[in-house]
């Protein structure tokens, strides 16, 4: 059973005022050589540029920050392949409480690296052995601390929904707006701020071909899931919508669609070659659906795209190119 519309846009605004000198207030950026070949009107949210290297801050402050006294110092707890690990890490740092990971193996060594540097516990697991929900749970009973989930939580779909509040307050009201998805936390909450903000923009979620759970969710309505996907998109590997973020997506977002990991990697060397930007696979997922026509929005278009994050593992993705 779904729970009802959770977030609402009073959510994100107050967000923003927490947010308020603590997340980057991340560039916007164009480009001559993509508005030619797409056709469109095209701008870029560089979350990449956010602290810890991905939008994952907005949402991790801005629930670790919305903790009691209390339940600060029961420390906190989280599930997380990287960039919601680092965020959670970063955020207690600054606030001053402790903060515990559980992170894949086979996380990217970046990140596991980065969130370590900013004094988070990890303890590390397996992805075929377990159920890394499940693990969480048994270390927080014991230890009593408090679960921030990386996305099926509403103050971290709040959080992460003021990058698109930024985004429309920076250029004004779009036609169309592309989100990657994992779990949903960042596409529910930038639509949510399309919505309040720019009503007629079109909102598309962009998935992984390999992990396409969410997208068969949203054209189903049913929720679907899938395992361990193989995707380079390490970001979208989640296995499923959520409680939360199921019923935001089929309310607010208009549709979903998938790209392969073959042309995510041309869209990386793309935007590193062309515009100058290091993202990271599961950050590029938005622009490959654009730059591959996998929307058809009309000339002149008014397009958002969100790159989502920047944390990526440069030699791990070059010896990808020549295996694909």
């Amino acid at each position: 059973m779904t729970i009802p519309l959770s977030v609402h846009y009073s959510d994100i605004e107050a967000a923003s005022i927490r947010l308020h000198h603590q997340a980057n207030l991340t560039p916007v950026i164009t480009s001559r050589t993509v508005n030619d070949r797409t056709g469109c009107q095209v701008f870029f949210k560089c979350e990449n540029l956010q602290r810890s290297g991905s939008f994952k801050f907005r949402g991790a402050f801005n629930a670790l920050s919305s903790l009691s006294e209390a339940q600060r110092q029961r420390g906190v707890l989280t599930y997380s392949s990287g960039n919601h690990a680092q965020a959670v890490a970063l955020a207690g740092k600054l606030l001053n409480l402790p903060t515990t990971i559980v992170m894949p193996q086979d996380a990217p060594a970046v990140k596991r690296a980065a969130t370590q540097g900013y004094g988070a516990e990890v303890i590390l697991y397996d992805r075929a052995e377990t159920r890394r929900e499940v693990l969480t749970q048994q270390i927080a009973q014991e230890r009593g601390a408090i679960v921030v989930p990386p996305y099926d939580y509403p103050p971290v779909i709040a959080g992460q929904g003021t990058a698109a509040k930024e985004l429309f307050e920076s250029v004004g009201e779009l036609d169309w707006l592309l989100v990657c998805c994992g779990g949903g936390g960042l596409l529910s909450g930038c639509a949510i701020a399309a919505h309040a903000l720019s009503p007629n923009c079109r909102v598309v979620g962009v998935e992984p071909e390999t992990g396409d759970d969410a997208t068969r969710s949203f054209h189903t309505k049913t929720l679907q899931t899938v395992h361990n996907p193989d995707t380079i998109a390490d970001g979208a590997r989640t296995p499923c919508l959520g409680d939360y973020t199921f019923p935001l997506v089929l309310h607010y977002v208009h549709d979903m669609v998938t790209v392969s990991d073959r042309s995510l990697l041309q869209t990386l060397f793309f935007l590193w070659e062309r515009l100058k930007l290091v993202i990271e696979p599961t950050g590029a997922l938005a622009a490959t659906a654009l730059l591959e026509k996998k929307i058809n929005p009309a000339p002149d278009s008014r397009v958002g795209v969100i790159l989502s994050g920047g944390n990526v593992d440069i030699r791990h993705i070059l010896t990808l190119s020549e295996a694909l």
